[in-house]
């Protein structure tokens, strides 16, 4: 069994004379009238992954949520209050003035047909979490990082008429990151497993703050793989940290995003790409 370590953390590299954008330009799709934070989670996150700019795309109501919890995030407000079919096409041309896509985060199953049709026609490495997950089959995604816990994988291998002998081969360019109390990342040739984290993990909104991670180090140009390496290393090592910090299982999803921010405290012997 193969479990990430520190060695097998890579660190996007900054060029010194780089602009804003250059280091990752990322946008998040998701929330819905009892889910704002979920967006906002996802989107911090990947912000203190290193990405450069997040613009989170949300119905109307929630972006002006989204606005009064954080001034770091740029919000594009859709008009309604839901995703429907019909916004797909928008998004897709949306799309192009960024490095890579996170659909799913509290973005509710009214919005399947919206998610079905944005995940088989866009053009950019995605990153699928969620109600994202239950909405689509694997045939379907292509270079994606799907984030289920254990329930969803089974909600996404009956939605692909799959089961869990024969999944893998339909892989292919995907990567599936299994949530559980050790996160399996499984691709088409190999498992990694992490065991960073604890049981408070399982606090709501931990899972957008590990979407989001995932999507920020693939908006830095990291590969699928190793984005997903670094997203569970990253947030479970953070859970550990606040678990001696709040000596026991009071810290939120929320603490997790401020204790990312802190990475380079944690004496990393990471390899730079």
């Amino acid at each position: 069994m193969k479990y990430i370590s520190q060695k097998d953390i890579v660190i996007p590299q900054r060029k010194a004379d780089s602009h804003k954008g250059d280091n990752g330009k990322v946008l998040v799709i998701g929330g819905s009238a009892d889910y704002g934070g979920a967006v906002a989670l996802a989107g911090l996150a990947a912000l203190r992954s290193g990405a450069d700019w997040v613009t989170v795309a949300a119905p109307e109501k929630v972006g002006w949520v989204i606005n009064t919890l954080s001034p770091d995030l740029v919000v594009k407000k859709c008009k309604g209050g839901d995703f429907c079919a019909s916004r797909a096409a928008d998004l897709l041309k949306f799309e192009k003035d960024f490095d890579a896509v996170l659909i799913g985060n509290g973005i509710g199953m009214h919005a399947q047909t919206f998610v079905k049709k944005y995940v088989k026609e866009t053009k950019k490495p995605i990153v699928i979490d969620a109600d994202g997950i239950k909405s689509v089959r694997l045939q379907d995604c292509r270079n994606a990082i799907l984030t289920p816990h254990h329930k969803e994988f089974e909600i996404l291998l009956k939605n692909s008429d799959l089961h869990t002998n024969n999944f893998r081969k339909y892989l292919k360019n995907n990567i599936i990151l299994l949530k559980g109390p050790i996160d399996e990342i499984i691709t088409s040739r190999k498992s990694y497993y992490n065991k960073t984290g604890n049981a408070g993990m399982t606090k709501a909104g931990t899972g957008d703050v590990l979407a989001g991670l995932c999507v920020g180090f693939l908006g830095q140009g990291l590969s699928l793989e190793q984005s997903a390496i670094n997203a569970a290393y990253f947030n479970g090592l953070a859970g550990d940290i606040l678990l001696k910090k709040k000596k026991g299982f009071t810290y939120l999803a929320s603490d997790l995003v401020t204790e990312i921010s802190n990475w380079r405290k944690w004496k990393l012997s990471a390899k730079a790409v």
